[in-house]
């Protein structure tokens, strides 16, 4: 790992919408394609603690292949998101778009890397993961669903929403266990944070982890799952958020162009070949 200091709060940022959006535009659901509604139709009803649970023992031993990090970002180039309303771009084009953004406004090398990187582990596709098992917003699972949670309404039809078990307020858990101790859907940002944990500071850890995880982070719900660790870095998450969304645009990033400082970058963290 970098010795690239992490202390001190994250600035937060001159990033703004460059869709011709207003920032209370994106995200908009009510109006998104009908391609949007039915991947959380089924994320909602499919995403069970049990189901998240089996993929966690299925890919955490991360055994399934090495791959270098921009071979893997290159396949993301195949990949486009059909939980996003806000852009018909590839995984890569979004990627780029986000660390670009972050390193316009300065913000130190791994911040960056934390960008480029950040929806890497929809590599999961790769080995035949349907969307809603690998992207779209993440919530808990094993307690009551917030209202908050994006098209939450699907929710009717989630077995735990008929198990008495996961239907209060803590559910499974106890007040201020620590994020680390909840079952969040399982998708990329869990996958991602375990093949990075070994090379990358803390605060890009929580970027990777939560980054889709909008009830918390926007809506400010499930508070009370944090413990005091949680809460203390928890801005790290809300800083990237703003580049994660708001740097979408039409235009395609040069990825020609850029590859020789990422993979700079990418070599003073990474290894030539990283377990997924």
């Amino acid at each position: 790992m970098s010795e690239n200091t992490t202390n001190g709060s994250p600035s937060s940022g001159s990033s703004h919408p460059t869709l011709g959006k207003k920032a209370e535009d994106f995200r908009s659901f009510d109006s998104a394609p009908a391609r949007v509604h039915e991947f959380y139709r089924l994320n909602h009803v499919h995403q069970t603690r049990a189901f998240v649970q089996a993929k966690k023992r299925q890919y955490l031993a991360l055994d399934h292949r090495r791959m270098a990090v921009w071979m893997a970002l290159e396949y993301l180039n195949t990949l486009v998101d059909d939980s996003d309303p806000d852009t018909e771009l590839s995984q890569i084009d979004h990627s780029l778009q986000t660390t670009e953004a972050i390193r316009r406004d300065g913000h130190p090398d791994w911040f960056q890397l934390a960008g480029l990187v950040h929806d890497l582990g929809k590599v999961l596709c790769l080995w035949g993961e349907p969307q809603w098992a690998v992207v779209g917003d993440t919530f808990p699972t094993g307690c009551a669903y917030s209202p908050k949670i994006v098209l939450a309404e699907y929710f009717n039809d989630n077995p735990d929403s008929r198990d008495p078990r996961y239907q209060t307020r803590l559910g499974v858990y106890e007040e201020n266990c620590g994020l680390d101790n909840v079952d969040l859907s399982w998708g990329h940002d869990e996958f991602i944070y375990h093949v990075a944990r070994p090379y990358l500071p803390e605060p890009a850890l929580y970027m990777l982890r939560y980054h889709s995880f909008y009830a918390a982070h926007r809506e400010g719900e499930y508070s009370y799952l944090m413990d005091d660790r949680d809460r203390e870095t928890w801005h790290w998450v809300k800083t990237f958020n703003q580049y994660d969304l708001y740097s979408k645009d039409h235009a395609k990033p040069d990825a020609t162009a850029l590859r020789p400082y990422y993979e700079a970058l990418i070599r003073k963290y990474f290894p030539a070949e990283v377990r997924f």
